[in-house]
């Protein structure tokens, strides 16, 4: 009953009007194309770029972080990525060995990654430990991986783990990134990576990762096996209206979501700011002016429309059927983290994320923005990070929290 009451609350959100800050959400310049108007924004700090790395998954849960600070009244934070980064390269390492060599060693990571590293290790602020070494000025682990990959051979040659090999790593390490500071001095006071992180207040047992599929059963924990989780950890399960459900609660009391999940799809645009599954197959699906208009279009005709992204286009309608298959056949997969801080609507009353990118701020019109459809999130969500607080009660005493 709390559930439907929560649905009906967030419908009358997103029909009626609101005000927020603008600071977060995607704009639309032109008349012709997607206009936005805010519902929900909450607050974040500056976009970063990941460049030339695979560490989305360690600025989106940052990023998410950071606002989780700005929440609980701490201030704004910049945290360092690489910190973090710097730590899980040496995991994997370890993990690729135990593995007698089928670990993972790319650059990719998820959620609890950067929560496992936060609790061994602790975190330090960006200005402290940049991770750009020899006066680099954008972040590039092309190089450092491919030595990773080269320096994890020899222990597996040797079937030991030697100190020198240790030595080796944090060598390797240390030139790409830079030497990991034993004491610091930041904003006037001198810390430790520990004793800094216990000032954050931050407490890592309140965060939860969520996913929606049938591969274990609703309600319980079971491991998603993409090639990301190489740490095999479990994530809770709900259906897929009960994850948009547990997406909306948080927004709306104020909550932030790191969101891990595909963006391989051409309905996926970065650049325009918006990202979508357009349904150009079923004209039923279409209404009114819509269906007049691209009913006398072939599909070939249709999907050009739809990805010139000059206005709101019809939209496939999401199932759980129909994302599962899309995780079945491969065509959702887990290939970025972002961080949702918000939700808009477009001018026909469509629902979107508000979604902070890791991409930089040039390289769309809105600042490193974008909108993300409630259908695109459907289909294409593989989990999300979110606190235990923000998931309604109904929700959490089903997943016993």
């Amino acid at each position: 009953m709390r559930t439907r009451i929560l649905l009906a609350f967030i419908l009358s959100l997103l029909i009626a009007p609101s005000y927020a800050q603008k600071k977060n959400t995607a704009p639309q310049k032109a008349e012709e194309g997607y206009r936005f108007t805010p519902v929900i924004n909450l607050k974040a700090t500056p976009v970063k770029n990941q460049a030339g790395t695979g560490t989305c998954w360690c600025f989106a849960t940052t990023s998410f972080m950071e606002s989780e600070l700005l929440r609980m009244g701490k201030g704004e934070f910049d945290l360092s990525e690489m910190y973090i980064v710097r730590y899980n390269y040496v995991d994997r390492l370890k993990d690729n060995f135990i593995q007698q060599g089928k670990g993972n060693l790319g650059q990719g990571s998820v959620g609890h990654d950067w929560m496992t590293e936060f609790v061994k290790n602790g975190i330090v602020p960006d200005e402290v430990y940049t991770g750009l070494n020899y006066s680099m000025t954008n972040h590039n682990h092309n190089e450092l991986n491919s030595f990773v990959n080269a320096v994890a051979t020899v222990p597996l040659k040797r079937n030991k783990e030697s100190d020198q090999y240790f030595t080796i790593v944090d060598a390797v390490l240390d030139t790409y990134l830079g030497k990991v500071p034993q004491t610091f001095t930041y904003k006037g006071v001198g810390y430790t990576p520990k004793s800094f992180t216990a000032s954050l207040g931050i407490n890592p047992a309140d965060y939860v990762e969520i996913t929606s599929f049938t591969l274990f059963p609703f309600y319980t924990q079971g491991v998603v096996p993409i090639p990301d989780n190489w740490r095999k950890m479990n994530y809770y399960n709900v259906p897929l209206n009960e994850l948009i459900v547990i997406m909306d609660s948080a927004l709306i009391k104020g909550y932030t979501v790191a969101w891990d999940g595909d963006v391989s799809e051409k309905g996926f645009s970065h650049s325009k700011g918006v990202a979508i599954i357009p349904e150009v197959e079923n004209i039923d699906q279409y209404s009114g002016a819509d269906k007049v208009r691209l009913g006398k279009m072939t599909k070939e005709e249709r999907t050009a429309e739809a990805y010139k992204f000059n206005k709101p286009f019809p939209e496939v309608k999401v199932t759980q059927e129909s994302r599962e298959a899309g995780y079945d056949n491969k065509s959702t997969t887990d290939d970025h983290l972002m961080h949702l801080t918000g939700i808009v609507k477009d001018q026909n009353g469509t629902k979107y994320y508000v979604t902070k990118n890791s991409w930089g701020t040039d390289r769309n019109p809105y600042g490193g923005y974008l909108n993300m459809s409630e259908n695109y999130v459907r289909a294409k969500t593989i989990a999300i990070m979110v606190h235990k607080n923000a998931i309604p009660a109904e929700i959490k005493t089903k997943l016993g929290l």
